[in-house]
C-alpha cells in the first residue's frame, strides 16, 4: 500500500486524495480539510517520515517564498515530490503554443518577482514532478455555475485564448505520475482545446437556455486586479508530454464534453462532435 502526504487539501488536491484512496493508498493531508495542522511541526515531520510520496498544492506567498519548502524543505530530501503549479509561469505568449521546453518567466528573467514562477522553479530544482495547470473547472466551479449565478462575463478581446482543464483530468494525470513514479520535471495538464472564454460561456448559456451576457470591453467590465491580469495573458498550452510520458488522456478533451458532463452527469464523455483545436 502506497503512502502519500498532501500539503493543502483543497478543491483539486481533494479529488487527487479521493482517487488515490480508491486505489488503496493511505493519504494524510494538512489544511482545514485534512488531518494535520500545517504548523504542528512535530506531526508534519512524523508524516513526512512515514510517506515516501509528497504532494503540495499550497500556493506561494504573494511576497515570494514557498511555505512548504520554507518550513519543511530540508525534511523532503529523498522523497518523491509532486507539486501543483500554474501555466501562468509561461507569461503572455501572444497566443502562441507553449510546452514544457518553453522557458518560464522565472527562467528567462522576465518575472523575477512572480512568486508562482519562482516557486515552480524551486520545486523543479528539488527534483519534483511539477504539474502546470491552466484554468481549472469542475463540479460547482464552471461556466455553468457562473451563468446560473449571473456572474458570467463576455469580454471583447479578439484573438485572446487560454487553456483549461477539468479537475478530474488533473487527478488522473497526477495519479498516473504517482503510480508510475514518473520522471522528475514539468508536465502540462490541459485539455486539447485552447479557446476564448467567451466561447465557453456561450456554450454554457446554450445548455442552460439562457441569453448570452453582453459583450463588454475590458474597461467596462471593471474586473478585479487578478481577473484583469488573467485576461492580459494570451497563450495556448500543449499537453503532448503528459500524453507521451504518463500515458495520460483527458477524459474531457474539450470544454464541450466537460460542460455537458456537468450539465447532465449521464452524458458520456466524448459524445459531442470533436473540436479541431490541437496543434
Amino acid at each position: 500500500m502506497g503512502r502519500l502526504l498532501i500539503f493543502g487539501l483543497g478543491y483539486t488536491a481533494g479529488r487527487i486524495a479521493a482517487a488515490m484512496r480508491a486505489r488503496g493508498w493511505q493519504v494524510t493531508a494538512t489544511g482545514s480539510a485534512g488531518d494535520i495542522a500545517f504548523d504542528n511541526r512535530a506531526a508534519v515531520l512524523a508524516a513526512i517520515g512515514e510517506a515516501p510520496h509528497i504532494l503540495s498544492s499550497v500556493p506561494p506567498e504573494r511576497a515570494g517564498g514557498d511555505p512548504v519548502l520554507d518550513a519543511y524543505g530540508k525534511a523532503l530530501a529523498g522523497k518523491a515530490l509532486f507539486y501543483l503549479s500554474s501555466t501562468g509561469v509561461y507569461g503572455d505568449r501572444e497566443g502562441a503554443w507553449v510546452d514544457e521546453a518553453t522557458p518560464t518567466i522565472a527562467q528567462s528573467g522576465e518575472g523575477r518577482r512572480n512568486a508562482r514562477a519562482e516557486a515552480d522553479l524551486a520545486w523543479l530544482n528539488m527534483g519534483a514532478r511539477v504539474f502546470r495547470l491552466p484554468g481549472i473547472y469542475g463540479p460547482g466551479r464552471s461556466a455553468l455555475d457562473r451563468v446560473r449565478a449571473g456572474q458570467a462575463r463576455r469580454i471583447d478581446l479578439p484573438g485572446q485564448v487560454f487553456s483549461r482543464v477539468h479537475v478530474d483530468d488533473i487527478a488522473s494525470g497526477v495519479v498516473a505520475a504517482l503510480e508510475q513514479n514518473a520522471p522528475a520535471g514539468a508536465y502540462n495538464l490541459g485539455d486539447d482545446c485552447p479557446c476564448s472564454g467567451n466561447e465557453v460561456t456561450e456554450h454554457a448559456c446554450r445548455l442552460l437556455g439562457l441569453p448570452f451576457p453582453p459583450l463588454e470591453t475590458l474597461e467596462q467590465a471593471n474586473l478585479s486586479e487578478m481577473a484583469r491580469g488573467f485576461y492580459m495573458e494570451n497563450r495556448r498550452v500543449a499537453n503532448g508530454k503528459a500524453k507521451r510520458v504518463l500515458g495520460w488522456e483527458p477524459r474531457f478533451p474539450t470544454y464541450v464534453e466537460g460542460l455537458e458532463s456537468l450539465f447532465s452527469p449521464q452524458a458520456p464523455a466524448g459524445a459531442s462532435a470533436p473540436l479541431a483545436c490541437a496543434p
